[in-house]
């Protein structure tokens, strides 16, 4: 995630003073609305009702789904947070889950990228503190540099790299790095409400992407077990035996993975069913 300027913690501050939430409120929010493009937000804070979903335009739908007074506030904050990031550089993703960016094609989308003249001079102040120098500011695993494809719609944002058959997803900042397989990926979607499970279009139809092996967690290797060959000095019920042990250890760490909100509880239980049916 993330660090916010002095002057961008000024700025939300000031924003959050005058719609009368919380500073830790409005820059969730600032996060779902980056996160959707400028353009809409799926949010889940109890200052906001709930859950919620906002899309530039007017439609507002809260949890707290009659408090009138509320739904105003929060559109309002949407709106302002939305032309807020018009401004800034590199908070817009160029794709999204409905309309993605090929690698080779750098297509400006003038709607996410026009100029808007937002009260006062917070256009010309830096939101967030840019990346490290010689840094790529890339949020997917290093060595993975050119993706075929990108996008972010909600609190998830990916990169697909068909070269290599990898997909990176982030989802609440925990980036899962994916073996495509063989599929051939023509574009991604996501169900409509927070936390809904992604699927992606290939050869095969439509296709969960919790069906695809898992590589490694923030960077972190998930070791998947490997069966030993029998033999005279290793006969075949030992190994099965050493199996089982690997594959139950691996069921551990996948548990202790949910436990940390790293991985979502369908996410797991995708994993042991894939290391359960190798038993």
């Amino acid at each position: 995630m993330k660090q916010l300027t002095p002057e961008g913690q000024q700025i939300i501050n000031n924003i959050a003073q005058r719609y009368n939430f919380s500073p830790d409120a409005v820059f969730s929010m600032l996060q779902s609305v980056i996160n959707g493009n400028g353009s809409m937000a799926q949010f889940n804070h109890p200052e906001f009702g709930g859950s919620g979903q906002w899309m530039k335009g007017g439609m507002i739908m809260l949890g707290d789904m009659f408090n009138n007074s509320l739904k105003n506030s929060v559109s309002g904050l949407c709106q302002e947070l939305s032309n807020l990031i018009a401004n800034q550089p590199d908070l817009i993703q160029s794709g999204s889950f409905q309309s993605q960016q090929q690698g080779s094609q750098q297509q400006n989308n003038s709607g996410y990228h026009q100029q808007q003249n937002n009260s006062g001079p917070t256009g010309a102040v830096s939101l967030f503190v840019p990346p490290p120098a010689g840094s790529s500011g890339n949020w997917w695993p290093a060595g993975l540099q050119f993706p075929n494809s990108t996008g972010a719609q909600n609190n998830v944002r990916y990169a697909y790299f068909a070269t290599i058959r990898r997909l990176a997803i982030e989802v609440n900042g925990h980036v899962t790095l994916y073996d495509t397989l063989d599929h051939q990926i023509g574009g991604f979607s996501q169900q409509q409400s927070v936390g809904g499970s992604i699927t992606f279009t290939s050869q095969y139809g439509l296709v969960d992407v919790n069906t695809l092996p898992i590589i490694s967690i923030d960077n972190v290797p998930l070791q998947t077990p490997t069966q030993s060959e029998p033999s005279a000095a290793n006969p075949v019920h030992t190994s099965v035996t050493g199996q089982e042990a690997d594959i139950f250890s691996a069921i551990e760490k996948l548990a202790g993975l949910k436990d940390k909100g790293i991985l979502t509880e369908a996410e797991y239980n995708a994993k042991k069913a894939e290391l359960l049916a190798r038993l």
